[in-house]
């Protein structure tokens, strides 16, 4: 099976799983992202802290970009807070389009998620 790495590439067993687990995070997380703004907006860092709290990890160096894009595309709008003596704060909300776009997520997730645990109990 041709995993994309080049011919005589090698990685041990831990750093494959860490590829792994990546792969799947960054491809969930918009979808998680929308969900916790779903429930009301939130600052970058607090998405991080909640995200990270449930191993759903999330640097800086991916989810503003992620974040961002996300505006752009009108899935997210944003809006600026200071607070008398603290650091001035982007808060991002869910938009309908985001709505939409996260119940498409839940639908997909809910498909796809018990056809990947048959293939996975078939290997066993």
């Amino acid at each position: 099976m041709d995993n994309g790495s080049s011919p005589g590439a090698q990685g041990s067993g831990a750093d494959t799983g860490d590829k792994v687990a990546t792969n799947i995070r960054k491809g969930v997380l918009e979808g998680c992202v929308l969900a916790l703004l779903a429930r009301g907006e939130r600052y970058g860092l607090e998405l991080a802290e909640e995200l990270g709290a449930r191993g759903l990890s999330a640097s800086a160096g991916s989810l503003y970009p992620l974040l961002a894009r996300m505006r752009d595309a009108g899935l997210v709008e944003t809006r600026w807070d200071s607070q008398t003596g603290a650091r001035t704060r982007r808060y991002y909300a869910i938009t309908p389009g985001g709505v939409e776009q996260l119940a498409v997520f839940v639908r997909t997730w809910r498909e796809i998620t018990p056809q990947v645990e048959t293939l996975i109990e078939e290997e066993r």
